[in-house]
């Protein structure tokens, strides 16, 4: 297992891509919590601290497919260094102004949101070209999956460990500025430089005239509603059951599982189809939700939450792969874009919809809505499967083409496919 994510790190310009790319998405990963303990430290509500957050949310929704769209058009660096840039000091805007005027609060929160760059997609976009086999390109994926979980797991604590030192204004400021380092570490390497989208068919609808990828967001948005709802649901458990403390180790128990099942799942090469694989990834995902309904003790439930973990990073994983296989020839980093957007948007819809089920059923149907939501996420597989089966048509592989081509370990790709 340590070979195989060893081999990939070695290959030249990897390691820093994925540490740039980490760095750089620091402020978005941390940016809910920042606005929420900059606020309460402005003497704020916790009413506009979560309409600032869902702000901030919102416009990075909208936000990353259009930049997404942008780097295909025009390369990374002429859009992923000024989006930070502007993000970064939009952020700086918030934090020297402060909620004094709350008309220019949401105006600063939004830009900061609305130019977050798409360094996500553009990774994974860079793996293709960046990696000496083609065959490694899954593995680097799930290896991307899984550093997400770290990132999200470290920038909190990142967060606190700034406002503690100084302040959460000056942790805003911070946090952004890594992010631009990051930014920059990346768009100057030479494969960022070197990189260019494959001709594009000009339409207004870009990536989402894809039929296979329209099937996987409708998936991957009730995926994004089982982990919103999750947060919800452990709450109020964590309420009867002691507290904050409880519910951290909760959440830690979720991020456990991920690490564990994204890393199993990247050490190892995987033939056959990708959409096959990615319903029974989804089913067991779904199934590993119900026992959370039982509500047991505290440690049991930590259980079983690393358990419904384990399959989150697999079916983010096998899920880029058929993103690559289904991006229109000029559209995987607006493609992979839109994976995160759907994402978002599901978590925040799980989020909300969690809410007032806990008010009128408590925990327990709390629980029960992550389950729901990935039978559902399942079965548009399922309807979906015959689309999801079949290549893109109609484009061709440049040589230094953006996209993933598995060719060689999974069924249906061939020379003159898109991955």
């Amino acid at each position: 297992m340590a070979a195989g994510y060893g081999e990939i790190l070695r290959a030249r310009h990897a390691a820093r891509l994925l540490a740039g790319t980490l760095v750089g998405r620091l402020p978005n990963a941390t940016a809910a919590i920042a606005i929420v303990l900059f606020v309460r430290a402005d003497a704020g509500t916790y009413g506009l601290a979560g309409g600032l957050a869902a702000v901030y949310g919102v416009a990075n929704a909208v936000g990353q497919p259009v930049l997404g769209r942008l780097v295909d058009l025009h390369g990374q660096p002429r859009v992923q260094l000024p989006a930070a840039l502007a993000s970064a000091l939009a952020m700086a805007g918030f934090a020297f102004t402060g909620t004094g005027q709350l008309v220019l609060a949401y105006v600063w929160v939004a830009a900061a949101g609305l130019f977050t760059p798409p360094l996500e997609g553009g990774l994974r976009a860079l793996w293709p070209s960046v990696l000496g086999r083609q065959e490694q390109v899954p593995t680097a994926y799930a290896m991307d999956a899984v550093a997400q979980e770290v990132m999200f797991t470290v920038g909190p604590l990142l967060v606190t460990l700034c406002v503690s030192l100084w302040s959460a204004g000056v942790a805003l400021v911070v946090l952004s500025l890594v992010g631009v380092l990051g930014a920059l570490s990346v768009v100057v390497s030479p494969p960022s430089r070197a990189w260019r989208s494959a001709p594009r068919e000009a339409h207004w609808l870009g990536a989402l005239r894809s039929a296979g990828l329209l099937a996987l967001l409708g998936s991957f948005l009730f995926v994004g509603i089982a982990l919103g709802s999750i947060t919800v649901a452990s709450v109020s458990y964590a309420d009867g059951h002691g507290g904050d403390a409880v519910y951290g180790w909760l959440m830690a128990g979720v991020g456990l599982g991920a690490l564990v099942g994204g890393t199993a799942y990247g050490a190892r090469r995987w033939t056959g189809e990708p959409a096959r694989r990615l319903r029974v990834l989804v089913a067991l995902l779904a199934v590993c939700y119900l026992p959370l309904t039982v509500m047991p003790g505290v440690v049991a439930m930590v259980v079983l939450m690393v358990v419904a973990g384990v399959f989150l990073a697999p079916v983010i994983a096998c899920a880029f792969v058929l993103v690559d296989r289904h991006a229109l020839s000029g559209t995987v980093t607006e493609a992979f874009s839109w994976v995160v957007t759907t994402f978002t948007v599901g978590s925040s819809v799980g989020t909300g919809l969690a809410g007032p089920v806990v008010e009128a059923g408590g925990a327990l149907w709390g629980f029960a809505v992550p389950g729901v939501a990935g039978g559902v996420s399942l079965l548009v597989l399922l309807a979906t499967g015959r689309v999801l089966a079949a290549p893109a048509g109609g484009a061709v592989v440049a040589a230094s083409s953006e996209n993933d081509p598995n060719r060689a370990a999974e069924p249906r790709f061939s020379s003159g496919d898109r991955a």
